[in-house]
């Protein structure tokens, strides 16, 4: 049971995030082509404005509390704006109190910062990355949750056999292989600046090799290939309870005697 209910509650992240894809796939494209500000904004808008900030404090150390890296960055004009960013590099973990950074400001939020040696770093609130976080996070989630769900429900149907609760978890560990290699062309994908359609492309065959691994270590399990010979003493039983037993009317091994009441006859 606890497969089942960890199965949904990844189902769920997994489908709610596959429905985030086309909406930041439309807000990447419209950063993209967002053109410069002719002046400086006075309210939020679409147009892309850089401004120089001056570091006041950086705190790199918030993962270990579990909170993303922040930095304190001031204007001219003494106001401060607090950035958080999803990882410390490239530049976060170079900043130091007082060097000057510029922000490029998107809908009234820094959405960018470059230092002074060129070196560009998305902020939490940039818009370029998040298309292929959710849809590399959707194949992880929707194809674990998917063998979960199979793996947890299949035992509750067929209770006490122990050649398909054998296969039920080939299912299961076959689906947190699926979530880990979509996970894993996530991260190459990220690390190699790959296009959206590179997950896809290198997740579909590599998800393909582990269904049919799945589908014949299933067929093994079913078979009793994967069984010892315990357990298949067991399995017997329990299929001879399951359809009334195996031999002649009386359930015996030998063949079976009626005496015939009154003839003397068997």
């Amino acid at each position: 049971m606890a497969w089942v209910l960890i199965a949904v509650v990844v189902l769920g992240v997994g489908v709610a995030m596959a429905f985030q894809v086309r909406g930041a796939l439309e807000r990447e494209r419209e950063f993209r082509a967002a053109p410069a500000c002719a002046s400086v904004p006075v309210e939020a808008t679409g147009c892309l404005w850089e401004q120089e900030f001056t570091v006041r404090e950086v705190d790199t150390q918030r993962r270990k509390r579990r909170e993303p890296p922040e930095a304190e960055l001031v204007l001219p004009s003494g106001k401060p704006w607090e950035v958080t960013f999803p990882h410390t590099d490239p530049v976060v973990s170079e900043m130091e109190p007082g060097e000057k950074v510029v922000g490029l400001i998107w809908h009234g939020e820094v959405v960018e910062v470059r230092d002074a040696d060129g070196r560009r770093q998305q902020t939490s609130s940039g818009p370029v990355g998040w298309p292929e976080d959710r849809l590399g996070g959707a194949l992880a989630c929707v194809s674990f949750g998917l063998a979960a769900l199979v793996g947890g429900l299949w035992p509750l149907f067929v209770p006490g056999r122990r050649r398909h609760a054998r296969a039920a978890a080939v299912v299961r560990w076959h689906g947190v292989g699926l979530g880990g290699t979509a996970i894993l062309t996530l991260w190459a994908q990220a690390a190699n600046d790959w296009p959206l359609w590179a997950i896809p492309a290198i997740w579909g065959p590599l998800a393909l090799l582990i269904l049919t691994s799945m589908v014949a270590f299933v067929l093994a399990a079913l078979r009793g290939d994967l069984d010892d010979d315990a357990d298949s003493d067991a399995d017997a039983g329990a299929d001879d309870d399951a359809y009334g037993g195996t031999g002649g009317g009386t359930g015996g091994d030998g063949p079976s005697t009626t005496r015939v009441a009154g003839s003397g006859q068997t």
